[in-house]
Order: C-alpha cells, then sequence, then structure tokens
C-alpha cells in the first residue's frame, strides 16, 4: 500500500515536469496510452463479444477516465500536487457518506467541508480555476466509482476497465499527435511523460490488484485517505511545493473526515467504494 501511494503521487510529480514542453494535455495523453497498454495486458478484453448494454457503460467509463486524469493534471499545474489531489479525493468521500444516514457520517462530511472552505478561502493568491478543476476531479472519480460498479457486474474481470482504458486511449490519440506536431517533445519530456504512466498506472494498478487479496477493504480504504498528504510531501520534495498551515489544515480535515468516517463503520461498511483511482 505504501509503495502503490509513493508510486502514484511520485509519477504524477514528475509529470508535471513535463507540462513546460508537452502541457497537462501531452503528459496525459501518454498516460493514457500507457494505461490502456497495461489494461489490456490484464484485462484481455474481447470487445467484438460486448453488447449494447455492456457498451454504453464502457463508453462513459472512458470519457470519465479521461476527463478526471486531464482535469486533476491541470489541477497539479495551477495549484500544485498537494492541494489538488486533496479536492480530487472529495470524490469517493462523498460517495462513501452519501448513502449514510449516521451521524457519525454527517460529522464527517461538515468536517470535510470545512475542510475545503479552508482551501478554498478568498485570497489575492487564489487560484479558483484550479481549484474548480480539482473539484472537476472529484466528480469524474466519483463517477468512476459508480460507472466501474456497473461494468464489473456486466463484464468478467478486467474487461470493462480495459476497454474503457483502451477507449479512452483512442480519444487521446488526436490530441497526442497535435501536441506532439505543435510541440515536438524532447527525449526527457517523453520519458518524464511514459514515467508518469508506468508510475501512476500500471504499478498502482498492479499493487493494488495484489494488496486487496490480502488487506481488508476497510483497512486498504482508510490508508487511501494518507494519499493528499503523500501528494503533498512528494509535491515538496520532488518540486518544491510548499503548504502553508491554513493549507495544511485544510487537507488534515478531509482526511480526518474519511478516516473517522471508515473507523466508525458499521459491520466491516467501507466508505471508500471498491473505485481504485487509474491515476
Amino acid at each position: 500500500m505504501v509503495g502503490s501511494g509513493l508510486s502514484n503521487q511520485t509519477g504524477a510529480a514528475i509529470g508535471s515536469l513535463a507540462f513546460p514542453v508537452l502541457g497537462p494535455v501531452g503528459v496525459v495523453a501518454v498516460r493514457q496510452y500507457v494505461a490502456a497498454l497495461v489494461l489490456f495486458a490484464v484485462g484481455r478484453p474481447r470487445p467484438r463479444s460486448f453488447t449494447w448494454r455492456q457498451w454504453w457503460p464502457v463508453l462513459l467509463l472512458a470519457v470519465v477516465f479521461g476527463t478526471m486524469n486531464l482535469s486533476l493534471y491541470t489541477a497539479v499545474d495551477r495549484v500544485g500536487l498537494g492541494l489538488a489531489v486533496t479536492l480530487e479525493f472529495l470524490g469517493p468521500l462523498a460517495i462513501a457518506l452519501a448513502a449514510s444516514r449516521r451521524r457519525a457520517d454527517l460529522c464527517c462530511a461538515l468536517l470535510a467541508a470545512a475542510g475545503v472552505v479552508v482551501l478554498m478561502r478568498p485570497r489575492p493568491s487564489t487560484d479558483y480555476v484550479g481549484m474548480g478543476l480539482g473539484l472537476l476531479a472529484a466528480v469524474c472519480w466519483a463517477s468512476y466509482i459508480l460507472l466501474n460498479r456497473t461494468v464489473g457486474r456486466r463484464l468478467p474481470g478486467a474487461q470493462g476497465s480495459a476497454a474503457a482504458a483502451g477507449v479512452s486511449a483512442l480519444l487521446f490519440l488526436p490530441v497526442g499527435v497535435l501536441v506532439a506536431v505543435r510541440h515536438p517533445p524532447t527525449l526527457t519530456a517523453a520519458g518524464c511523460a511514459v514515467a508518469a504512466g508506468v508510475l501512476s498506472s500500471a504499478v498502482p494498478y498492479l499493487a493494488d490488484l495484489f494488496t486487496l487479496r490480502r488487506v481488508p477493504a476497510p483497512a486498504f480504504g482508510l490508508f487511501m485517505s494518507v494519499n493528499p498528504v503523500l501528494a503533498a510531501v512528494v509535491g515538496w520534495v520532488v518540486l518544491g511545493q510548499r503548504l502553508d498551515w491554513t493549507e495544511w489544515a485544510g487537507m488534515a480535515a478531509v482526511v480526518a473526515a474519511n478516516a473517522i468516517g471508515i473507523l466508525t463503520a458499521r459491520d466491516g461498511r467501507t466508505p471508500v467504494p471498491d473505485g481504485r483511482t487509474p491515476e
């Protein structure tokens, strides 16, 4: 779990080093290609056998997949890795708390909302576009979880996720070509983008696959809540992005809301649903 989390956030940080050459769009395009190759190798989908009832959630998942990564990486470019990942994490947290009627979960929701207010409070330097993109990534992650459940029920194994990754890569193919023509990538930039795809897509997916065979889902969900902190630390070490104490406080509120929700859950209810982010 530690290796998966660090790999995910380190990949995002390394990918951001290619922004000056490729931009967030170019880096995300390369990531989509790498994710498609990995998931196709693991899932081995057979698209010709899919029915329309199976295809439509796969197509929606492909759109959400690409939009989530694009909005997250653009937010990372504007507000930094730690804040972007914290805002994105509100997606699975909202899904976990939405169906609950417990007072503890209501308190968690209020705590998370307070954290968001602290993070987005008006200041001269506040980048509301970047914050908005982080929240869009949160909406996409929540949608990804719900769509992944539907796809998982209608297609065996990882076929649905693999097919969605393939469609998303096809959608980004003309984008990648256009970026390469207008801004020819340097060897370093291309290497950073590929590394982002491997570290943030391939390694976490395979690591989580093995982890969930040995670790209870609630424990896995609890560890996932630490990802914003890992992102902030990696952003500081790799990119030199420092957060002030109010931003750390807002992030801590979001992390605590998720952790409390899991620790007080009844009968193994898993506040962070089975929707591992494909970041």
